[in-house]
């Protein structure tokens, strides 16, 4: 089964004591909480460590998310991995179920999920597939 779900979301965000990756290099860690609207009625929680350079919007981050709740009324939950980079303001960010992560009704849940924040508000498209 193939489908798509596309909804807002909001966000909590706790900045955590940075790390150092030597030299002048610090890495940033920070804990988000959400809560998804629309198909997707979830609750996650997200660990991302991030790192900017001394360019204006450049720079890159990770993070893995677990997200518990419903997907068009199917319960369970899944883990996402993010990989975000910033080039000088210009962003590519991938968001992928990892494999074998879900369970309850969405076991086998496989797809790509996109972050899109418009005027301050935040959303979400996520395209998957589910066994059938």
């Amino acid at each position: 089964m193939q489908g798509r779900a596309q909804g807002s979301f909001e966000l909590t965000r706790e900045m955590l004591p940075s790390r150092p990756l030597g030299g002048e290099v610090e890495i940033m860690h920070v804990r988000f909480e959400k809560r998804f609207a629309g198909p997707l009625q979830a609750h996650s929680v997200v660990e991302m460590l991030g790192y900017m350079t001394g360019v204006e919007g450049s720079g890159a981050y990770v993070a893995l998310e677990r997200v518990e709740g419903t997907l068009h009324e199917r319960s369970g939950s899944f883990v996402l991995r993010h990989a975000g980079v910033m080039e000088r303001g210009a962003q590519s960010l991938l968001l992928t179920v990892v494999p074998d992560s879900a369970d309850g009704e969405l076991a086998g849940l496989q797809g790509e999920m996109r972050i899109d924040i418009v005027d301050g508000k935040h959303f979400y498209g996520f395209d998957y597939r589910l066994p059938d």
